[in-house]
């Protein structure tokens, strides 16, 4: 898949174009506090074409250590782009940091367009000849705050993307994700019964993401190694934050995540956010404690890692565990057929009458509670969406929808629809709207 980031100074709209252009990505909102991620990877979708956009810190003309930092970090961001979008603002002159920018992509060799932010008028348009001076053959002019100027932008980035080529291969792909020396290498080499990837006790031995071919019942499948996801304050080297944006990716590329958590180590509060990734993608999602070899009394205590998941990860009570040991392949027999189902039900769509049938007979066993003399109205519920499935409900007003009756909604279609294993979205919009 393509690969596009975003380069410019501090304050010059990076990520108010970030959120623009992936503006169509499925977004799942978290309830649970602590989860959610600073956003610095995404998965931009454009007339049936797609690629991946990389956000940055802004680059000051400063040499002090936070700017390293966040040039280490434009440095990996450049390395894995195909293209660059290098973002000024069209209301400033070219600074000693724009052109400390333009350096250090002159020197990458990758394909730069430069994004003139802030144009949002006819009298403005002029301004983006000034940025010609910076050396590059594409200068555009665009304006993130009135969404202007991106239909080019994205007519030239996806110019060379081929359709056929991105959905050819209709495999189903799935993810190994955890934190480093979890097990996941073990894993895969369990199932594929071969020394296939690097396994090692010294964390962080797989660096880059591992695709290989698997066979199970007859069907082929691509499972996916990624580098062990450390916290933020962990990742100390270069390499690293180049490995968990691949690990970042292989999670876009998979349908379904398995999160390894290691049963020796226990199930820490980084679990959370690692799996908050896969959510936020949307996938099918699998979790799975290995190296179940270790424990002391495996039939009590399953009882009691069964009754720990489940209030640990009660935010994601449609999740299913599986127990394993990828050193003696206890259980491993039970991880596969979790996949399918995930992947499966990920991918499910619901007869609009039978989403109405159960959602009309929710509405008659316990009516939305009134608020200021109003009532929320539910007219008619659809299936707009899938990967993971988004149910539309056309509504007298979506401000009259309280969190607790969109969850009692949403536990109505579950229970009504085998739904294991995958979000699902719901989304509110007034009759009156178009």
């Amino acid at each position: 898949m393509k690969t596009v980031c975003l380069i410019g100074k501090p304050n010059v709209g990076k990520s108010s174009i970030f959120n623009r252009l992936i503006n169509e990505k499925k977004a799942i909102i978290l309830s649970e506090p602590g989860i959610t991620r600073d956003r610095i990877y995404g998965i931009v979708n454009y007339q049936n074409k797609k690629f991946s956009l990389i956000d940055t810190g802004g680059i000051h003309g400063e040499d002090d250590d936070f700017n390293k930092d966040i040039l280490m970090q434009a440095e990996l961001a450049i390395t894995e782009a195909d293209t660059i979008l290098f973002v000024v603002d069209g209301l400033d002159e070219i600074t000693d940091a724009d052109k400390k920018i333009r350096n250090m992509l002159k020197k990458s060799g990758k394909e730069v367009i430069v994004l003139v932010n802030k144009i949002d008028n006819e009298k403005r348009k002029d301004l983006i000849y000034a940025y010609y001076e910076l050396g590059f053959e594409t200068v555009l002019g665009v304006s993130a705050e009135h969404n202007l100027g991106f239909k080019e932008l994205l007519n030239i980035l996806t110019k060379d993307i081929d359709i056929k080529e991105e959905n050819e291969e209709d495999i189903v792909k799935f993810c190994f994700i955890g934190r480093p020396n979890v097990g996941k290498s073990s894993l895969i080499n369990a199932l594929l019964n071969e020394e296939r990837v690097i396994v090692s006790d010294v964390a962080g031995t797989t660096r880059d993401s591992v695709d290989t071919r698997l066979t199970y019942d007859k069907k082929d499948y691509i499972v996916i190694d990624t580098a062990g996801m450390r916290k933020k304050g962990r990742i100390y080297e270069n390499i690293e934050k180049y490995s968990l944006m691949r690990s970042m990716k292989a999670i876009d590329r998979s349908d379904v995540c398995i999160l390894v958590i290691d049963a020796k180590e226990g199930i820490i509060e980084h679990d959370k956010h690692i799996l908050s990734y896969a959510i936020e993608a949307g996938k099918g999602i699998v979790i799975c404690v290995n190296k179940w070899d270790t424990v002391k009394d495996p039939n009590e205590d399953i009882k009691r890692w069964k009754q720990e998941l489940e209030v640990y990860f009660k935010f994601v009570p449609y999740i299913n565990f599986v127990f394993t040991s990828a050193l003696t392949k206890k259980r491993l027999h039970t991880l596969m057929p979790e996949v399918i189902k995930a992947y499966e039900n990920n991918r499910k769509v619901i007869k609009t009458n039978l989403l109405n049938d159960v959602i009309t007979d929710a509405v008659s066993l316990h009516e939305p509670p009134s608020y200021k003399g109003k009532r929320l109205k539910i007219y008619f519920v659809s299936q707009t969406d899938s990967k993971p499935p988004k149910f539309t409900f056309n509504v007298n007003s979506k401000n009259l929808v309280h969190f607790s009756y969109e969850r009692y909604l949403e536990n109505k279609l579950r229970e009504s629809f085998d739904l294991e294993g995958t979000p699902i979205i719901l989304q509110f919009k007034n009759k009156s709207d178009k």
